[in-house]
């Protein structure tokens, strides 16, 4: 879905319901993730405790653009920037050095912030519809396997999630690679299921 397309109604709902504080379900590259408002502090600790994520893992923002991550981002030098953004559109996820003023919601024991620009269309058309980065913690009970489908997702969450966006993931795709911006050195690879 190109920024020309019109957006269906489904991910129209779906944003306005995160830019009114709630939690949407939606898919990622390789599972269904649970988003919310980066900047809404009610959401981030409604997501934490849906989730039992501990605080200090911290949380990861996708976007459509690069522009949308600048708000929560240190400046960067152009180095660390052309590393990052040759990987992008895509399923890179970087830790990035965060603005002091970022909330330890989002970058939990961290002086970093996990973020990616998603290439996934229906991730990424949310985030264009909402106008903002978004959170994307995968749609599960800390310590769980991660739900690959919206039935899967609706089964852990029911109606403590205030919408479902449906779409296909990569089944066969593991989570994001991970990689530090500052070293490039890869935290978690991204492999294919066996």
């Amino acid at each position: 879905m190109g920024c020309g397309q019109a957006t269906s109604e489904p991910i129209r709902k779906a944003a306005s319901v995160i830019r009114a504080g709630g939690i949407v379900a939606h898919p990622t590259e390789a599972v269904f993730g649970l988003g919310c408002d980066p900047s809404n502090m009610q959401a981030l600790r409604r997501l934490l405790a849906l989730k039992g994520r501990p605080l200090h893992k911290g949380l990861i923002l996708i976007a459509s653009q690069f522009a949308q991550l600048v708000p929560y981002l240190a400046p960067m030098d152009k180095a660390m920037r052309d590393r990052i953004m040759a990987s992008w559109p895509g399923p890179a996820t970087w830790l990035v050095p965060a603005r002091r003023e970022v909330s330890e919601l989002l970058r939990g024991g961290h002086h970093t912030l996990a973020v990616r620009v998603s290439a996934h269309p229906v991730a990424a058309a949310l985030c264009r519809e909402a106008d903002r980065a978004i959170v994307s913690t995968s749609a599960n009970r800390s310590g769980e396997e991660p739900a690959r489908t919206v039935a899967q997702t609706r089964a852990v969450f029911g109606d403590r999630v205030d919408h479902y966006l449906d779409g296909e993931v990569d089944r066969e795709a593991q989570p994001t690679e991970i990689r530090d911006a500052l070293t490039g050195q890869l935290i978690r690879a991204r492999t294919r299921a066996q």
